[in-house]
């Protein structure tokens, strides 16, 4: 027979952790990062448009000061903000 010693079998220690079962970020972080998303998406859509319906024809209308000025500010803003979320420390 083989002198193979079972050793007793322990149950799992409990976790003793006052945070567990809590998010990481507070309620305001995942506020803030949403709206940091909306105002991508808002971004993204001020940039759309401004093609022509016909490749023939070349439409001014790309160099708006709403595509090439605004639009990456808001989508910039909201990178920023997204940060700022996230580094944010939640109230206890």
């Amino acid at each position: 027979m083989s002198d193979v010693k079972k050793t007793p079998t322990t149950a799992p220690k409990a976790n003793n952790n006052p945070n567990q079962g809590q998010f990481i970020f507070g309620r305001e972080n995942y506020i803030l990062l949403l709206a940091a998303l909306a105002l991508i998406i808002l971004g993204y859509v001020l940039m759309a448009g401004g093609g022509s319906d016909d490749p023939n024809v070349f439409s001014e209308e790309i160099f708006s000061t709403r595509r090439i000025t605004i639009a990456p500010i808001v989508i910039l803003s909201g990178f920023a903000l997204g940060v700022y979320a996230i580094l944010r420390k939640p109230k206890a």
